[in-house]
């Protein structure tokens, strides 16, 4: 072996510890990533080792926003992967909400989350904006 590569892993904070499952109303799409899967019935699967950044914008991370940042992420890395159809934006930021308050939000701030997400999210879940791994390789 003459290299070792690694991939960088930012802007990530979080890596799921075991895997997550959640019924969603994306029906009819059959898709499969390496954390990600989305079946006919609306069953995303996110994979053990799924890393994302967490809640957006100028906020905190608490308890009751980290599963639907986790969600919601997921959703706009489908949507910018052009995997699901670009109207699904605005359910993955209702889907936010919804998870948010599920876990004991405030609805002030669930609200204000929404609002935020719905104006200015836009940019984060344009098909083609994924951006590619930087993987770094240096000789041995």
């Amino acid at each position: 072996m003459d290299k070792a590569c690694y991939r960088e892993l930012t802007p990530y904070k979080y890596q799921l510890m075991e895997p997550y499952g959640l019924n969603i109303n994306i029906k009819g799409y059959e898709i499969e990533t390496p954390y990600l899967k989305l079946n006919a019935d609306g069953n995303l699967e996110i994979a053990k080792g799924y890393a994302w950044d967490g809640p957006s914008g100028p906020t905190f991370d608490t308890t009751d926003f980290m599963r639907g940042s986790l969600v919601h992420d997921a959703l706009y890395q489908l949507l910018r992967l052009g995997e699901i159809s670009p109207r699904y934006k605005a359910y993955a930021d209702l889907l936010l909400k919804k998870i948010c308050l599920e876990d004991g939000m405030p609805n002030f701030r669930a609200n204000y989350v929404y609002q935020a997400v719905k104006w200015f999210g836009g940019s984060s879940a344009k098909p083609g904006s994924e951006k590619p791994a930087k993987i770094i390789c240096v000789p041995m």
